[in-house]
């Protein structure tokens, strides 16, 4: 199984970017993928995840309405819309999926798979 993050780089604060990760060697059907992020000197925290089959969605309270994920079925890859960027979302940003199915509860935690990172700074 492989995720392949990119999209990262710098911006400016109140900026936008946007995250990919491209999925292979398994299908996420009936389970779910998401975005980490850690920062330096900080632990690796949940950002947003989505239920691949369904779209549901939940996000950290820290990105509630400026972060949005997707996901492409067609294409196996997953997004991050990340608008109003401010200094303190700087971080490497990882995608994970989950090897298990999933019921109606999103998983903020225990995921199996993971991505290399990509690195977003937000200057101020």
């Amino acid at each position: 199984v492989q995720l392949q993050a990119s999209g990262g780089g710098l911006v400016q604060a109140g900026g936008s970017l946007r995250l990919s990760c491209a999925a292979s060697g398994r299908t996420f059907s009936g389970s779910a993928l998401a975005w980490f992020r850690q920062a330096p000197g900080k632990d690796r925290e949940f950002v947003a995840t989505i239920a691949w089959n369904s779209g549901r969605t939940k996000y950290a309270d820290s990105v509630k309405g400026r972060f949005t994920i997707s996901r492409d079925k067609a294409w196996n890859t997953m997004y991050l819309q990340m608008n109003d960027l401010k200094p303190e979302d700087t971080a490497v940003y990882y995608c994970a999926g989950f090897g298990r199915g999933i019921s109606w509860e999103l998983p903020t935690d225990g995921y199996d798979y993971w991505g290399q990172g990509t690195q977003v700074t937000v200057s101020s």
